[in-house]
């Protein structure tokens, strides 16, 4: 009878101990509970010399891993709680790289201005906060109004060069049309003398400017600089560095080149703007 129950108690130690092999290496293989893996992987090293430990020797571990295994749950919400602390510090990197952006187009933007016809007028730096485009239409919306100065007319400035000119202006916040909008029209010079005169288009997001009444007669050629020409009536001051000359093409028969020019300012990323409070806008 004696020998039956110490049978008994025998397999019973035995089926715990592969119990416990079989978690070891479930555990091992996904990569999880790492402490609780090099716990049990000692308790396994011990467990199979029962004859000197004593079955009191292999209780003790059994009930560790019992222990273990009651608190696995809380390892689990220790492991996500890692995982999100993580997710912060990648969240926080990726804003310090987009902030040295930020920086560098601040950067840009404060050197335009040395330019003389920014330096003519107060300038209010504005941040923008929502984007509008469509397939024709080209706006962004920023967070300074005319409770800082900022009025319908006024021009704005990006990094490089002219951004476009408020057209809509609350207490608190403006939208700025930008000259790739397609309503966007730009009195613009060039020309060794600035004296000949043109008019640059938007013709909508990601498109490249038309440069409209370019006579077939007159000198123009790729690269070459356009800025906004003062002219009387005019929507903008003169002097702002507007676009760059990027194809000339003459059509036989047709009166006017066919000009399209790229904007100096980037426009694919805007950040930081320059409003210029004009006093000759409308």
């Amino acid at each position: 009878m004696a020998k039956a129950r110490r049978s008994r108690r025998t397999l019973t130690t035995l089926v715990v101990l592969v119990l416990i092999s079989v978690s070891v290496i479930t555990l091992d293989e996904s990569g999880r509970a790492g402490s609780l893996v090099s716990g049990m992987r000692s308790v396994a090293r011990d467990v199979f010399s029962p004859v000197r430990s004593g079955v009191n020797g292999i209780i003790d571990p059994i009930g560790h891993f019992f222990a273990g295994a009651v608190h696995y749950g809380s390892l689990q919400q220790e492991n996500q709680k890692l995982q999100l602390e993580i997710g912060q510090l990648r969240t926080q990197l990726a804003t310090s790289k987009w902030s040295q952006e930020q920086t560098a187009q601040l950067q840009r933007l404060l050197a335009l201005e040395k330019l003389p016809a920014v330096k003519a007028l107060p300038p209010v730096l504005a941040q923008v906060t929502a984007y509008g485009p469509s397939n024709f239409t080209d706006t962004v919306t920023i967070n300074k109004g005319r409770n800082t100065g900022v009025d319908v007319g006024d021009p704005v400035m990006g990094s490089n060069g002219l951004v476009g000119r408020v057209v809509e202006a609350s207490h608190s916040t403006a939208t700025v049309e930008l000259i790739t909008d397609g309503k966007s029209r730009v009195g613009v010079e060039y020309g060794p003398k600035l004296n000949q005169f043109a008019t640059v288009a938007g013709q909508g997001p990601g498109r490249d400017l038309s440069v409209q009444l370019v006579s077939t007669n007159t000198a123009i050629h790729s690269g070459e600089p356009l800025v906004t020409d003062g002219l009387a009536g005019t929507l903008f001051p003169a002097g702002l560095p507007v676009a760059t000359v990027s194809a000339v093409r003459s059509v036989t028969g047709a009166a006017d080149k066919q000009v399209t020019a790229e904007p100096m300012a980037d426009l694919s990323g805007l950040s930081y703007l320059m409003v210029l409070q004009w006093s000759g806008s409308p």
